[in-house]
């Protein structure tokens, strides 16, 4: 099976932008109407596969902006104590995005809630951030379509982000992560903006439902045919993009899902077996576990057949790591099974 293109043989680091964000959360059952105590995590969707690759190994720098406040000050040293490079965070007057997440209850489902308006992040603009500086001697870039969903000044950061890293000759990799209620709430054109950011992509996360949103078609997820269609059809549009990675979900309850992944590139694809996940501790993050796995495959030069089967081991680890974030070593993913293990003594 072919392997996808990697420029390096000798990797650098790894730069992951976006906005750091801090999760609150009150207990199971417990709506934020009722809750006199809150948790508090890192979060933030480029944050969470940066600290999955520094756990695995792989040199990974932060880049973006944070408070200049005890929360900020609290997001950061979380990023630290993940292994991750901060050096080239910028701290910046203003407050922190936070979000809040009501975890599902039995037959309830999970509520997201965000509180990111006019964040130090938000307020940033292109010249706040020392691009050139972070992306050096880096093997890829990594970024998602929820900085753009910010509004004008993050889209602006966004384009910022891939003119860097494109005038560096640095592959990226762009998540799709769509966030309707972050699009909607102004005055946007979701389709044309991340198209243009996914036109200077190496590597696209995403599924036939992000590809008929930037094509204007609508292509099924039923079935691996269906599924390769809406992948060479993408190939077709975006010349630059050598592979996509997606999931399939089969929801059915809260605390049971079933998971497959998927990696295609330009000659070749594969598809996992789906694998059941019961009890789900915690679903939030488990699609920035699987772009982290996909990652640390390519940046070896792995087969689509690697990529996938990492990305969905990975992933499926999350699930049952309470948080956004998940943290293993590289021996540790090894030797897990995604079908489940016995108690290791």
């Amino acid at each position: 099976m072919a392997r996808p293109m990697n420029p390096s043989s000798k990797p650098g680091h790894v730069v992951c932008f976006g906005e750091l964000l801090l999760r609150l959360s009150p207990a199971p059952g417990t709506p934020l109407t009722r809750t006199n105590h809150l948790d508090l995590q890192l979060g933030g969707a480029e944050a969470n596969v940066a600290i999955a690759l520094a756990g695995l190994g792989v040199p990974v720098e932060m880049l973006g902006v944070v408070a200049t406040n005890p929360l900020g000050l609290r997001a950061v040293a979380a990023l630290g104590e993940g292994g991750v490079d901060r050096n080239y965070l910028r701290h910046s007057e203003g407050r922190m995005g936070l979000y809040f997440f009501e975890p599902p209850s039995g037959p309830i489902g999970g509520r997201v809630t965000y509180d990111r308006a006019d964040s130090a992040f938000a307020r940033a603009t292109p010249k706040d951030i020392d691009f050139d500086g972070a992306l050096e001697g880096a093997s890829l870039l990594h970024l998602s379509g929820i900085t753009p969903a910010l509004g004008p000044g993050g889209m602006a950061l966004a384009k910022a982000a891939v003119e860097a890293a494109t005038r560096c000759g640095i592959p990226i990799c762009f998540d799709g992560n769509y966030r309707s209620s972050l699009w909607e709430s102004w005055d946007s054109d979701p389709r044309a903006m991340l198209s243009e950011l996914i036109g200077t992509a190496t590597i696209l996360i995403g599924n036939h439902r992000d590809i008929s949103l930037l094509l204007g078609r609508t292509f099924s997820g039923d079935g691996p045919d269906r599924r390769r269609e809406a992948a060479e059809a993408a190939f077709a549009e975006y010349p630059g993009l050598e592979v996509i990675a997606s999931t399939a979900r089969h929801v059915e309850s809260t605390t049971t899902n079933g998971l497959a992944a998927r990696v295609d590139l330009r000659e070749s694809h594969w598809q996992t077996d789906e694998v059941r996940i019961s009890p789900i501790v915690d679903r939030i993050g488990t699609g920035d576990a699987f772009a982290a796995g996909v990652l640390l495959r390519w940046i070896e030069g792995g087969t689509a057949q690697e990529m996938a089967k990492t990305g969905l081991s990975l992933a499926v680890m999350k699930h049952g790591v309470p948080g956004d974030t998940i943290s293993v070593s590289r021996s540790e993913l090894e030797s897990f099974n995604p079908a489940g293990a016995d108690v290791s003594r």
